[in-house]
């Protein structure tokens, strides 16, 4: 079983970065894949960027592609999403989740996509003015 706590998010100015951590708890964490996914107002959970329990791969949806990095602590048993040169459309709750599920190579589409995850963190604001 895995808990996730998220913090950080808020305002911040177009243009700028932005780090949200997301810490985990339990012991199997590292087994677990970890995605990061947003919700705007009105619109569908967005999967964005995603990495391997294996090796740390990453992937990333075209919209964050070059400006947002997923990354994990396995020490700390951390998760992050840097953010750089946000922008007003990147104005979202973002969250972090962790799967159990095989994330390969052939399939990570999938793992942006809400179902291959078990565990969700509870959300953080991030808002970025126009």
């Amino acid at each position: 079983q895995v808990q996730l706590v998220q913090s950080g998010g808020g305002l911040v100015q177009a243009g700028g970065p932005l780090r949200l951590p997301c810490a985990a708890s339990g012991r199997t964490f590292t087994k677990y894949s970890m995605g990061w996914f947003r919700q705007a107002p009105g619109k569908e959970r967005e999967g964005i960027a995603c990495i391997r329990s294996s090796d740390d791969s990453t992937y990333y949806a075209d919209s964050v592609k070059g400006r947002f990095t997923i990354s994990r602590d396995r020490a700390k048993n951390m998760v992050y999403l840097r953010m750089n040169n946000v922008k007003p459309e990147d104005t979202a709750v973002y969250l972090c989740a962790a799967s159990r599920g095989e994330l390969l190579d052939g399939n990570w589409r999938q793992f942006l996509t809400p179902h291959e995850y078990d565990h969700w963190g509870q959300g953080t604001q991030v808002t970025v003015p126009s």
